[in-house]
């Protein structure tokens, strides 16, 4: 099997996708990851947890419609060149 573009592609939408799943009240408050977690005072620098939170949320957010496009695309593309 040869490492191609499609290949990190596909890798890169696998990552995207495991992000998009995780449950924020399920999976994340579990493991001190929750909502409440990460509230900082005004002014402050927000840690490496928080940003990582942001940025859970916001792909949760923004990439909702755009992976069901996309992972539609992939599955088709599988589909056909095997």
């Amino acid at each position: 099997m040869a490492f191609t573009l499609y290949s990190l592609l596909q890798a890169a939408l696998l990552c995207v996708n495991a992000i998009a799943v995780l449950h924020e009240e399920r999976f994340l408050k579990n493991i001190g990851w929750g909502a409440d977690q990460g509230i900082g005072g005004f002014g402050e620098e927000p840690g490496i947890k928080s940003q990582l939170m942001n940025l859970i949320r916001s792909v949760r957010t923004v990439m909702r419609v755009p992976l069901i496009i996309i992972n539609s695309v992939a599955i088709v593309l599988l589909l056909l060149f095997g």
